[in-house]
């Protein structure tokens, strides 16, 4: 109830700041709107903001000063990320996967057309993990074994394997052919070679598993290389699909719910932190 009144309060003491800050069509696009703790948000920032998240300008301030605010913690932790830690981060994930570095990233570039973008996304979790490790340490109630058996027994759904997958598989040496057809699935090529599979997991290769199991049904896959020619499946239907035992998805589960309870923390700590930024509307 105290940190519900916390984050109330917090939001107040924001709005209120805000509701006296207005822009008129006379003003300076680049000028100062505001400091968070020093640091200025312009009123370009404030436009920006808005055209990227379809926000009003109130909600695209308050969203510019959480993200300042969070800038300036990593800052006064002393946090940051560089390309090693990346690295061994992805390469944890794709030995997780039954896979090298090497042919993760190929999946990943398949799956993202701009992976710079998977890279600079993947560094800021990394970052915000570091603080969680910092900030909650100590400070979360760890969750029990009854704690996981509830939540087991209320998402089962979210527990599934298939044994096998119905699937249509498209070939060609043409990359454009199977890019229409994804698009178009009526659209027909001589030169591509479409055959139908049904295709057990437990003899699938790691990086077909991945790809295959991240597929819903009705779906595409991406595009990937094989044999030298342009492959992609169709997902028709995952078959002989039973729920794990709670045995085989206890860690999973853990890690979902202190994932839960540290975003609540993370969420509640800087409602607090608004309290004692030294926000100032310049006029």
């Amino acid at each position: 109830m105290k940190d519900k009144n916390i984050q109330l309060f917090a939001k107040r003491v924001l709005l209120t700041l805000l509701a006296t800050f207005t822009i008129s069509n006379a003003e300076i696009i680049n000028g100062l709107a505001l400091t968070v703790n020093d640091e200025p948000i312009t009123i370009s920032d404030i436009n920006e903001k808005m055209a990227e998240t379809k926000l009003k300008k109130m909600d695209a301030v308050g969203l510019l000063v959480d993200e300042i605010l969070y800038t300036q913690e990593l800052e006064k932790q002393g946090i940051s990320v560089d390309i090693f830690e990346l690295n061994n981060y992805l390469e944890k994930i794709a030995a997780s996967n039954g896979m090298d570095l090497y042919a993760f990233k190929s999946i990943i570039r398949q799956k993202n057309k701009n992976y710079d973008e998977f890279e600079a996304q993947t560094k800021k979790e990394l970052l915000k993990r570091k603080l969680i490790d910092k900030l909650v340490r100590g400070n979360l109630v760890i969750a029990t074994e009854e704690d996981l058996k509830i939540y087991y027994n209320n998402n089962q759904n979210m527990f599934t394997a298939a044994s096998a997958i119905e699937v249509t598989q498209y070939a060609s040496k043409n990359k454009r052919a199977l890019i229409t057809i994804a698009q178009n699935p009526m659209a027909v090529f001589k030169d591509v070679v479409k055959k139908d599979f049904t295709l057990e997991q437990d003899k699938l290769n790691p990086q077909l598993k991945f790809l295959l199991n991240d597929t819903k049904n009705g779906t595409f896959t991406p595009i990937f290389t094989a044999d030298k020619n342009f492959v992609m499946f169709y997902v028709k239907n995952k078959i002989g699909v039973t729920t794990l035992k709670f045995e085989d998805v206890k860690s999973k589960i853990f890690n979902t719910l202190m994932s839960e309870r540290e975003q609540k923390f993370l969420k509640e700590y800087f409602e607090k932190l608004k309290l004692t930024a030294d926000i100032k509307i310049i006029r």
